[in-house]
């Protein structure tokens, strides 16, 4: 079996002429590069465009890459300047928190129906709704911390802010993801007690 390659093994196969390897990093990062772009532009076709940009973007840009941070911390910094761009064109209005059609995005569907999945996909299904109705940079930074796995120093570097304001950031942004879910989730809570 063969081992898989290093992000950045790829990117000295790319650099060195083998553009054909760029799919393999694309498939590697293409749900996190939406799920984010997702955050931002709150519905599936502007995310899929603003994605589709961001990795035409580096691909364009792979040869200013410096080894100096993960790829994937270069990667999520051209996804949040792309969606902040593409919102700046485009002026995206808000979603209200009432509004009943905003997008909810469930991941691993997996066709096991057991209690504790059903279950499972439940609290994924709100906390994601609530995600959604965070403001676009309360929504990255919990998504890049969360999902993304990434430090606040990596946060900092990707939204080019300092780490300590990003913990700033992430702590208010916690508090206004409990509020939201606080919201969705008062029926089932009601029902509980």
């Amino acid at each position: 079996m063969q081992q898989t390659q290093s992000d950045l093994d790829l990117i000295t196969q790319i650099l060195a002429g083998n553009t054909q390897v760029y799919s393999e990093l694309v498939k590697r990062h293409q749900r996190f590069v939406f799920t984010l772009a997702l955050r931002f532009a709150k519905n599936r076709e502007d995310a899929e465009e603003i994605a589709q940009d961001t990795f035409v973007k580096a691909y364009k840009a792979l040869g200013t890459f410096t080894y100096s941070s993960k790829f994937t911390t270069w990667l999520y910094t051209i996804t949040y300047t792309t969606s902040m761009s593409f919102l700046r064109k485009k002026k995206l209005d808000t979603i209200s928190i009432h509004e009943e059609n905003s997008p909810i995005q469930i991941e691993n569907q997996i066709s096991d129906y057991s209690a504790n999945t059903v279950e499972k996909k439940s609290a994924y299904a709100f906390l994601y709704q609530a995600i959604d109705l965070l403001m676009p940079d309360d929504a990255a930074i919990i998504t890049l911390f969360y999902k993304g796995e990434q430090s606040l120093e990596e946060i900092a570097q990707t939204l080019n802010m300092e780490s300590n304001t990003i913990k700033v950031k992430l702590f208010r942004a916690r508090n206004r993801l409990k509020e939201k879910l606080n919201i969705l989730l008062k029926d089932e809570v009601k029902e509980l007690i």
